[in-house]
């Protein structure tokens, strides 16, 4: 059901005409956009925080967020990863598992890209 959803959604937002090549390739681009974002957020982000504990030295309470943030953010690829592989299992094989694929890491991606813009407009 939700690969129905997906496929019909790309469908709209590619333009493509159902071909389920060109909603692969679709989805594929959409999931690079995401991850170009979210590299650029993350600069950001780091850099940031980087700064913050330059400025604020080490108070004594644990690691610097900075170092946190990297620890959080290999663990996030690596649950992102392997979730997307399991969200594309139900079309395993099939010509559609690339698109649910992409399909997932964009979505996720996109989310940890807000995550990490909200990280430091709270700071």
């Amino acid at each position: 059901m939700l690969s129905l959803l997906l496929a019909a959604a790309l469908a709209q937002q590619c333009g493509a005409s159902g071909n389920q090549a060109e909603l692969n390739a679709c989805a594929a681009s959409d999931y690079q956009q995401a991850d170009k974002a979210m590299n650029a957020q993350w600069r950001v982000t780091l850099a940031k925080l980087r700064a913050n504990d330059r400025e604020n030295g080490d108070d004594g309470f644990g690691p610097p967020t900075a170092e946190l943030l990297l620890k959080s953010q290999r663990a996030w690829l690596a649950y992102r990863d392997a979730e997307c592989k399991l969200a594309s299992q139900e079309a395993r094989g099939g010509s559609m598992q690339p698109m649910l694929q992409s399909g997932c890491l964009a979505r996720l991606t996109e989310a940890r890209t807000m995550a990490l813009k909200e990280l430091i407009e709270e700071r």
